[in-house]
């Protein structure tokens, strides 16, 4: 039994694996100096009630955010984001795979 020729996807295998890493690494650092962001700039609203400069009503800001939290786009993202990484199988799949270790990395 002869094996099927996989040479026409090497490339795209190689390449989607080091997009998918390189994708995961950004993502990864943007998503710490996004979080370092926010949390300075919670720090800073907080030292600003605190002095009596500003007062921030929590329960009204929780009452605002929590239904963008709760709509079905957000919980099916990641579905959605795999089922279009993966439409040309090869590529997905080894750019998931490098997202995946790129994220590690990161």
């Amino acid at each position: 039994m002869e094996l099927p020729d996989l040479s026409p996807y090497l490339g795209q295998v190689t390449f989607g694996g080091l997009a998918g890493y390189a994708v995961g690494y950004a993502l990864k650092k943007l998503g710490r100096l996004l979080a370092v962001a926010l949390g300075l700039l919670f720090v800073v609203v907080q030292l600003l009630a605190q002095a009596g400069y500003i007062q921030v009503d929590w329960t009204r800001i929780q009452k605002d955010v929590e239904p963008l939290l709760k709509q079905p786009g957000l919980q099916n993202l990641w579905e959605r984001l795999l089922s279009t990484l993966t439409y040309n199988l090869p590529f997905g799949a080894s750019f998931v795979g490098g997202l995946i270790l790129g994220l590690r990395a990161g």
